[in-house]
This record gives structure tokens, sequence and C-alpha cells, in this order.
């Protein structure tokens, strides 16, 4: 599998680039389901946490990495499917849901499925409130949750590089959150907000990030609105 291939025999090279070290490993169980829980600060993030992990992790993807044209797009859809990596549609709904299903099945099947818990990548490296499909996915499938910090990523692949610069890199693994099995309709909405904000609590503590109470997406959407009409007016005066 393209998996392996990457880890094994394009890992050199990462590993040479990223430097990437980890601690904690044992704690990420040798078989069964387990999700890995992680904060995102780069998209080097994705390659450290497989690089550092002794099993095989699926994660999400974008649905637009899936849905290109012509050659490129076929390659892509291929590459990423052969490497783990199954389509979200971020728009959210029963789209949202259906990847989140995907994502049960893999764990009921007995893998490792990774996830960030911000939904997004951090818009200025401090750690953002967690959304609840984490805490979802492990009441429902009774899989431990591992918090996962990614450290220095951010430092090597600024926002807009395409080619991570030479650094150090690390993943950490905390002890598992273990939770009980229940079915779908006796978890409410306050369990998930709990244990989603216990899962964000240990990757703080193993990340050393700040902390802010508010979802990334709504900090990008603000972000990019307060530099729209300067954008729009430099571009009516060329």
């Amino acid at each position: 599998m393209l998996y392996w291939l990457f880890v094994k025999g394009l890992g050199p090279v990462a590993r040479w680039r990223m430097n990437p070290s980890s601690r904690g490993v044992e704690n990420i169980p040798r078989q069964g389901g387990a999700i890995i829980a992680s904060n995102h600060l780069a998209v080097i993030d994705d390659a450290l946490i497989p690089l550092t992990s002794p099993r095989m992790i699926h994660f999400m993807g974008k649905a637009e990495y899936f849905e290109g044209k012509g050659i490129k797009g076929k390659f892509q859809k291929w590459w990423f499917t052969s490497v783990g990596v199954f389509p979200v549609d971020r728009s959210g709904g029963s789209k949202s849901l259906g990847a989140l299903a995907h994502a049960r099945e893999i764990l009921e099947a007995g893998h490792l499925f990774g996830i960030h818990v911000e939904g997004t990548r951090s818009p200025d490296g401090r750690l953002y409130r967690g959304h609840v499909g984490v805490a979802k996915l492990a009441l429902e499938t009774g899989c431990p949750i591992i918090p996962t910090a990614v450290i220095g990523s951010r430092e090597l692949q600024k926002p807009g590089q395409v080619i991570p610069s030479k650094g150090n890199s690390m993943v950490m693994y905390g002890k598992p959150i273990t939770v009980a099995k229940k079915a779908p309709d006796d978890i409410t909405h306050d369990e998930l907000r709990s244990l989603t904000d216990r899962v964000t609590e240990a990757i703080r503590k193993l990340s050393g990030q700040d902390y802010v109470d508010e979802y990334a997406q709504k900090v990008k959407a603000r972000l990019q609105a307060q530099e729209s009409p300067s954008d729009t007016a430099e571009h009516e005066t060329r």
C-alpha cells in the first residue's frame, strides 16, 4: 500500500527535512480501534503523525482533493485513497455526517483514525475550541482517544508555504482517554461537549499552546472579512 511506501520509502527524506521526534508512542494501542485526536498547525501535520506512529492512521481529507478533473485529478484521487485518506464535505449537514459514519466503520474494523479536533488549521498558532465529532466517534464506538500534539510544524511550514523548511518537529502522544460505548440516542450534547473539552485540554497540556474558546473557522472568516475591504480598494486603484 502507498501509505507504507510513503512512510518507509519517502520517510527518510521527510525525516531528514523535518526531523520529527516523538514521545508517548507506547500510548498508541498495539491493536484495535483508537482515535488519534490532534491539534492542527500546518499541512505537514498529516505527514508527521504517520511518520511517528507504528500503525497506519486513516485521515479525512477535503472533498476537493477527490474531485479534480483530468489526469492530475484522477492521480490525486488515487493517491489520497491509497494512503488512507477519505473525502469529507466540510459544508456540514448530512454530507459531513456521512464522513463520520465512514470513520466509525474504520474504528469498528479495528483501525486507527486520525482527526484534528479544531476542524481546520490554527490561524495563528494557538489552540482553538474543539468540534464534538471526536467525542461522538468515541462514545458511539467505545474506542479510546489518544490526545496528540504536533509541535514545531508551523515554524517549518508557514501559512501558504508549500515545501517545508528544514528543522525540527515533535509529535507527543498522551495517555488514552477511555470511554464507555453508548447508543447514539443516549448521548447528550453536554456529554459531547464535556468530552471534547477534556480532549482539547489534554492536547493543550501536551503542546503548551495558548487556548482560545472560539472555533477557528469563525476566526478565519472574521479575518478574511476584515481583509476584503482593503483588497477591494487596492484593486479599484489599479
